[in-house]
Formats: C-alpha cells, structure tokens, sequence
C-alpha cells in the first residue's frame, strides 16, 4: 500500500546514533480500515479507500452509514483513497496500521497549512513597507500598484493584501527517524504542513532526493 491516513499530534526532539540533537514531527499513521476496493477491471483503475478516526453515526449521511456497515465498520470521520502496489492483496475490512513503513526511508506529506486569516503584505507578501522616519505616516502599507497611463490599470496577480494559509501543501522526501508500529506513532524529521490535530495524507516518496537528511 502506497499511503495512509495520519494526524498531527506535534514536535518534539530526539537524539540520532551519532548523539545530534534532531527535531522531529509527531505522525499519528492510521490504524486506517479498508472499506471499499477499487479494481482496474471494475473501476479502470486499482486503489483502497480508507477511513481513519471515529464518528458518531448521527453526524454521517444516511447513505455512508449503510457503506460503513457494509465493510463490517463504524462510521469514520475521513475517508481517502490509495495506491496499491501490483498484486498486493487487500479485502474490505482490513486494518493497515504504521507498519507499512517499516522498511520505507522516505515519505511525501500533504496536508492543509495553518490558516492566518486576512494579512497585509509585510507578512503575506514580506515586503519592507515604508520609511518608519522623517514625517512618513505609511509604514506596512503596499505603497503605489498603479502603472501610469498605459495600461492604467492593476495588472493580474499584483501581490496585494489578502487571506493567508490554510492552502494544500505537500512536502517531498520527508525522512522517517523512527516507526512505533505497536502506537502506530511516525516520527519524522523536520516540520509538517498544517496545525496539531490536523489531518495528513502520508505517501511512500516516489523518488528519494540525494543528499536529504538521513
């Protein structure tokens, strides 16, 4: 399997075999339930949905009730699909859990970012702003964004204020300093897109960069 449901639970640190000091990510990776199989003969295209974390069954739709019955689970609060990899078995009513990792160097996680709300452009943008002496009253604000007769007007996608974060990222080749299979705990180094308690999507990395942190 190519990926899994995780949570965010937050940073801490830990020390390597060499005795460094590392900064790591606390991963909640799954236990994940299959509930629904999707074949290439069926659905043009081999993948597993997964649910991961409880809900109560008053807040699901009538119709993901009866899916979740179905694969013999209770309702689960997110529901994802992926990859599988060529002639891999999985059933409806599996539990993958973070041992999938176990022999993985390197993983991609997405996630949504923190959301900022509305900013102007020194933090959105990091622009300088204005002089903060001699009489000027307009220190953080963007300054002219006009062009004058031709055009005359504010191009496209100018850099203007606005909404800040909660956006989809991915970070890439992303090293796992540690796998507690027992916890379904994921450490891994360095920071995570999104806050504590946020959902993530953990992938097997496609291609490991050379040089990364091992």
């Amino acid at each position: 399997m190519q990926g899994l449901i995780g949570k965010k639970l937050g940073m801490t640190q830990v020390y390597d075999a060499q005795g460094r000091r590392m900064d790591v990510t606390v991963l909640e990776a799954g236990p994940c339930v299959v509930t629904q199989c999707k074949t290439a003969e069926k659905d043009g295209y081999a993948a597993v949905q997964l649910g991961f974390g409880e809900q109560k069954e008053s807040r699901v739709p009538k119709g993901n009730v009866g899916h979740f019955k179905k694969a013999g689970t209770t309702p689960k609060r997110v529901v994802r699909e992926v990859g599988l990899d060529a002639g891999e078995a999985v059933k409806v009513g599996d539990t993958v859990t973070a041992a999938i990792f176990s022999d993985v160097s390197h993983v991609d996680i997405a996630g949504v970012t923190k959301g900022r709300g509305f900013q102007g452009v020194v933090r959105r943008h990091k622009m300088g702003g204005g002089p903060s002496t001699h009489g000027h009253t307009s220190h953080r604000r963007i300054g002219a964004i006009g062009m004058r007769t031709l055009p005359g007007r504010v191009l496209e996608g100018h850099r203007m204020p606005g909404h800040m974060g909660h956006v989809h990222r991915t970070i890439q080749n992303i090293a796992i300093v540690r796998v507690d299979a027992e916890r379904n705990l994921l450490l891994v180094n360095g920071s995570v897109p999104g806050p504590v308690g946020s959902v993530v999507m953990i992938h097997r990395a496609l291609k490991k960069q050379v040089g990364k942190a091992k």
